[in-house]
């Protein structure tokens, strides 16, 4: 067992070297195959200051606890600086001692990914070969190259406010992944196999009726009530997937105003937990949303997958 002065901080590059998105995967997965019920998680808690909010992300399972603080700043992005930063604690979960510090950043943006490539890979048809990516910034890259890890992309439609940014990630997917990638605009919608949306919108980015059946879409920009990335027509009708009812119900704007409207109904979602176990599944000519808001299992369960690596 790890003593207080054994504790080490460990950084996004040594942690960038340690796994895989499929590791990733893994561990996440373990979790729900290990009995983890998301609906047993810890509601995150925060507070709204003058540049930002500040949350506040614990969760325990089996031998591991944990805490992630995190800082969400809006101006950030004009500065060159991360919306989302944060430090995390991976603890014991016999004695909750600390056993290491993570670079909660970098754990965030992989964990996000690999929760959306989990579920893409049994949502999205296997042939899936274009994607409509919606956002240039530090999730979208990681939602490229993680998608592009379980599934076969040939192509890489970018949707951004700002060009310089969207010609910046256009020539990394390009350079980086060995993808074809062209800068687009939301119809690029209509000719996805998937769509990623990640980004700070408040309200709807594209038009749903243009997607066609089957399509997968994945969402994990908005996570307050009032803010939402997708329309009723986007969700209405489709097979759509929650990482749970509690928190889609309390953050996930997409799917509150969409029930709010009549769209879907509480009993039309389907819980991550019940996707991985095969207890539910998608309609076969529906759209196949996840709508993900992060939860702090997800957090635990990457760094202690990154910190056996470490350690071992």
């Amino acid at each position: 067992m790890s003593g207080p002065m054994d504790v080490a901080f460990l950084s996004a590059a040594a942690l960038a070297e340690r796994t895989s998105v499929d590791d990733a995967i893994e561990a996440l997965e373990g979790f729900l195959l290990g009995g983890f019920d998301p609906d047993d998680d810890p509601a995150r808690t925060g507070a709204d200051v003058p540049a930002g909010q500040i949350l506040l992300m614990p969760a325990a399972f089996g031998d591991l606890a944990g805490v992630k603080l995190v800082s969400i700043a809006p101006a950030n992005p004009e500065c060159d600086l991360p919306l989302v930063q944060a430090v995390y604690v991976l603890l014991d979960g016999g004695t909750l001692t600390p056993l290491a510090t993570l670079d909660g950043t970098y754990l965030t943006t992989f964990r996000t990914s690999a929760v959306s490539a989990l579920a893409a890979r049994r949502l999205a048809r296997p042939d899936s070969g274009r994607l409509a990516l919606f956002g240039a910034g530090v999730q979208a890259w990681a939602h490229a190259r993680s998608l592009s890890e379980v599934l076969p992309l040939r192509h890489v439609d970018v949707v951004g406010r700002r060009r310089d940014r969207v010609d910046a990630l256009v020539a990394r997917i390009r350079d980086e992944l060995g993808i074809e990638a062209a800068s687009a605009d939301a119809g690029a919608v209509a000719r996805a196999d998937v769509v990623a949306c990640c980004t700070t919108a408040r309200e709807p980015l594209f038009d749903g009726r243009l997607l066609r059946p089957g399509t997968a879409v994945v969402a994990i920009g908005a996570y307050q009530p009032d803010a939402r990335e997708l329309d009723d027509a986007t969700l209405a009708g489709a097979s759509v997937v929650v990482e749970s009812r509690g928190s889609a119900l309390r953050e996930a704007g997409d799917v509150i105003q969409a029930i709010r409207s009549g769209a879907i109904t509480t009993d039309d979602l389907i819980c991550l937990r019940e996707l991985v176990l095969g207890e539910a599944g998608p309609a076969e000519d529906a759209v196949r949303v996840f709508k993900g808001t992060g939860m702090s299992w997800q957090d635990l369960a990457v760094a202690g997958l990154l910190h056996r690596r470490a350690s071992g």
